[in-house]
């Protein structure tokens, strides 16, 4: 498991220090320099078959609350992405391939040039699903701010605090709003 999540570690920072200096960020290791084995981590996850409805959620749509996450799907697949704001369409595992999703602290970093994607995960009806993941997250005071040089969009935040208003909308509306909550 320690290498593992060393492995997706390396190649989560390398995705992010990439995307960083296709944004021209000149100090594109701020990402990576606020992550570490510490704050960032590796979860493996388990989808009991659903036998009542393939329209089950195994998990509730969403989007991450970390800079990046990567998927090591299994065979079964069920991951469902929402694009153009309506529409579910299903993610098909292949072989060795891993999925990749920009999360909500890339998304107000790079000022809404990556978006971090709403997906969902449905239940199957004749087998398990199982997937490893890994959230690449920065210190709870790791301050969140644009790196693009124009006009902010989102004010500047701590990690913490905005996984403090994630907890708090859970708790109080039964969902996560997000970073609606920190625009300017």
């Amino acid at each position: 498991m320690d290498k593992l999540a060393t492995d997706m570690s390396n190649l989560a920072n390398t995705i992010a220090r990439s995307l960083s200096e296709y944004l021209g960020d000149p100090s594109t290791r701020c990402i990576t320099k606020s992550c570490s084995k510490s704050t960032s981590f590796l979860r493996l996850n388990h989808y009991p078959n659903c036998p009542f409805s393939e329209e089950t959620f195994g998990l509730v749509p969403h989007t991450d609350s970390s800079y990046l996450t990567i998927v090591h799907p299994d065979k079964v697949g069920k991951l469902q992405l929402k694009i153009n704001d309506s529409k579910w369409v299903s993610v098909r595992p292949k072989p060795g391939a891993l999925i990749v999703n920009i999360g909500d602290l890339f998304q107000a970093w790079s000022n809404d040039v990556y978006k971090s994607v709403e997906h969902r995960v449905m239940t199957h009806s004749g087998a398990d699903r199982h997937s490893i993941v890994y959230f690449l997250c920065p210190s709870y005071d790791s301050l969140i701010g644009s790196c693009t040089g124009h006009s902010p969009i989102y004010r500047s935040f701590t990690f913490g605090e905005f996984r403090k208003e994630v907890d708090k909308d859970v708790k109080q509306l039964g969902c996560k709003v997000g970073l609606p909550r920190f625009h300017l």
